[in-house]
């Protein structure tokens, strides 16, 4: 038998990299060096998929990008530069969504190989569970900052993607957010989805952290005014609350100058809606109370906008840049950080009107990073928590770690190595690479190890089932649909069974199903058709496009702490975690797709710390980011399925715990 690496050389690999048809997921970070290490090595039949376009700050490393195809697919420009490599390969780009319908079972199954470099877990898991229902060979990888892995992934002999529980970005109580904050990233998280979106955003868009979204549901933790030990009256919480989501006090009164709208704005968050939280006396006797700030404090008094010239320069709006604040490194004070955010609006409303009422927020947009760090800084200025720079705001903010095109092309090639291996019938000589910040043992940066076997508890691969603890009293169908079974465990289109009461998502329902389904989201578990979810209940979970079952054993359970299970619910079991962002709720709307992701639009692949490995990897994120959902269902029931064992450490986080995306 030949062996590695002289099986490279071998005739049989060379036709196998002559005449193999190679899918490519991801176009960003990884993929641009992916494609170009496969059409170098001689592989001529490549398909890559990817939705994003290119954004400046791709240039860095996505080295197959320049700068005048900003806004343009990644995919399509990738494959063409790939082209000028090698004349004669054939590549087709795609841009889309791996989870959209056309890419199903049958797709998959005309590739001999797939290769992800994705950037978020749910889209990896989607991945995962088709290339296991195509029967096609999956190659991972992921990289963060020094460190990166490639995993080899063959059905019925290797673990698949899901056999290991991957590290989710940390979530924290919704009132936490809003009343109690004692960390940076709370301020960071309350300024982006709250502030930003009431002010700049779509005026129905509704998150987790808007007062009231839904008032019984558990996941927002204690309402406003309790904490565990005390609880404020219903009374009083009810007229507080009301106070507090009065959309009126956020929209521009007309004919309202800009400077007298941002000034009314920084009156309310800060000194009217921080006074309201102190009026809530039983959450400050374990924790300092906020101080509110007032435009009329003393230091605030030289707190104005200056209307100068420079705020019509040409270039990228800038509050900075009107206010001549350039070192990105610098602690604002309390004035600067006023100026800031007081400028900020004002440019919104005069540079760009056509943005307000739609605007998203972009780790890539300068004013709105600038307005976040300036109102996060003063929320932790009343609070007491240390303020952020620009350039530490902005990697919070966006979720950020540093990606380096080093890590990236070397993981690139370990894949290309392994794909050689399994197309070559050589799948017993397949390795686990993972690249390390410092060498291994004083000697190596690489540490192969041989893949893991299949995990027989896997929910995916395997056969065990999950145990699932929650109020079923009070959790609607709509949370668990779009926390337990979109958020958690990445399922796409649900059909939901138990005992006489289905619930199904499709694109094959008729208006009588579609609107039964509608008037059972906002139910409790307990009272749903059937007899409803009860303690005992064994809840059976069917995604026809992923193929994907599990079964779901359901604990009654109301004494679930709010800190420790901020989402309502408690997953026993090998479950990987999926990537979750703190402004997510749909509880109360059509349970739609999952809106979770790891990353808006930096090409990451966590990282699988290898178990082998004694001296744990010192990376800020250690854990693994990967597949997502699909479409398709029809009324059936499921087959017993289980998630993997927690075989891994678990990430490495800063104090503050923020969620980080890797590229």
């Amino acid at each position: 038998m030949t062996v590695w690496p002289a099986l490279a050389r071998s005739d049989e690999a060379k036709n196998k990299i002559k005449d193999s048809k190679m899918l490519c997921v991801g176009a960003g970070g990884i993929g641009c060096e992916l494609l170009k290490t496969l059409v170098l090595t001689g592989f001529v039949n490549i398909h890559v998929i990817d939705m994003d376009t290119i954004e400046t700050s791709n240039l860095n490393r996505q080295f197959l990008f320049r700068k005048h195809h900003v806004g343009d697919s990644k995919a399509k420009v990738a494959a063409e530069a790939v082209k000028r490599f090698r004349p004669e390969a054939k590549i087709q780009a795609d841009q889309g969504n791996v989870k959209e319908p056309q890419y199903d079972v049958d797709f998959f199954k005309s590739f001999d190989l797939v290769m992800n470099g994705l950037d978020n877990l749910e889209a990896r898991r989607h991945v995962n569970r088709l290339c296991l229902a195509a029967e096609t060979p999956l190659i991972e990888s992921g990289t963060a900052g020094y460190l990166g892995q490639a995993t080899v992934h063959l059905r019925g002999k290797t673990e698949c993607f899901e056999c290991q529980p991957k590290q989710a970005p940390k979530t924290y109580p919704v009132c936490t957010i809003r009343n109690t904050p004692d960390k940076p990233i709370h301020c960071i998280v309350w300024a982006k989805d709250l502030l930003f979106q009431r002010l700049f955003g779509r005026a129905d868009a509704v998150t987790d952290l808007d007062e009231g979204a839904a008032p019984s549901d558990p996941t927002q933790g204690p309402a406003e005014g309790q904490d565990g030990a005390g609880r404020q009256t219903d009374q009083e919480g009810a007229v507080e609350q009301k106070e507090a989501e009065d959309p009126s006090a956020f929209l521009r009164q007309e004919g309202e100058a800009a400077e007298a709208y941002a000034r009314r704005i920084f009156e309310r968050v800060y000194g009217h809606d921080i006074e309201r939280v102190l009026r809530m006396e039983d959450l400050w006797t374990t924790r300092r109370p906020p101080t509110a700030l007032h435009l009329t404090d003393p230091q605030l008094s030289e707190a104005t906008i200056h209307q100068d010239d420079v705020s019509h320069a040409a270039g990228p709006v800038s509050a900075c840049k009107s206010l001549g604040y350039t070192d990105q490194h610098k602690d604002w004070t309390l004035l600067e950080n006023t100026q800031v955010f007081l400028k900020a609006i004002q440019l919104f409303l005069e540079r760009r009107s056509q943005d307000v009422g739609v605007a998203v927020f972009d780790k890539d947009d300068d004013l709105a990073v600038e307005f976040v760090t300036a109102a996060a800084n003063l929320r932790s200025i009343a609070y007491g928590i240390p303020t952020q720079s620009l350039f530490a705001a902005k990697g919070m903010a966006g979720n950020i770690i540093h990606a380096i095109a080093t890590t990236n092309a070397i993981i690139a090639g370990f894949v290309v190595i392994e794909a050689i291996k399994v197309l070559a019938g050589a799948q017993d000589q397949c390795k686990a690479s993972f690249l390390m910040q410092r060498p291994v043992g004083g000697r190596f940066l690489v540490q192969p190890l041989p893949p893991s076997e299949p995990n027989k508890e896997c929910m995916v691969c395997g056969t065990a089932q999950l145990q699932l603890a929650l109020d079923t009293t009070s959790i609607t169908l709509a949370h668990f649909v779009n926390k337990v079974l979109k958020g958690r465990l990445s399922v796409h289109q649900p059909t939901i069974m138990c005992d006489g009461f289905v619930y199904e998502e499709g694109e094959d329902l008729d208006e009588e199903e579609l609107e039964a389904n509608a008037a059972n989201l906002p139910k409790t578990l307990h009272s749903l058709p059937g007899g409803g979810v009860k303690h005992g209940s064994i809840v059976q979970v069917d995604d026809q496009a992923q193929h994907f079952k599990v079964s779901l054993v359901v604990s009654h359970q109301e004494d679930l702490e709010g800190e420790e299970y901020p989402e309502g619910f408690k997953l026993a079991g090998s479950v990987p975690q999926a990537a979750q962002e703190p402004d997510q709720n749909q509880d109360n709307a059509a349970a739609g797709p999952s809106t979770n992701a790891a990353a808006d639009d930096e090409d990451d692949c966590m990282i699988v710390e290898p178990k082998h490995v004694k001296k744990a990897v010192t990376a800020k994120a250690v854990s693994a980011g990967v597949l997502s959902d699909a479409n398709g269902k029809r009324k059936r029931a499921a087959d017993d399925s289980g998630g993997p064992d927690k075989r891994i450490k678990k990430a490495q986080t800063d104090d503050d715990g923020d969620a980080i995306t890797l590229d």
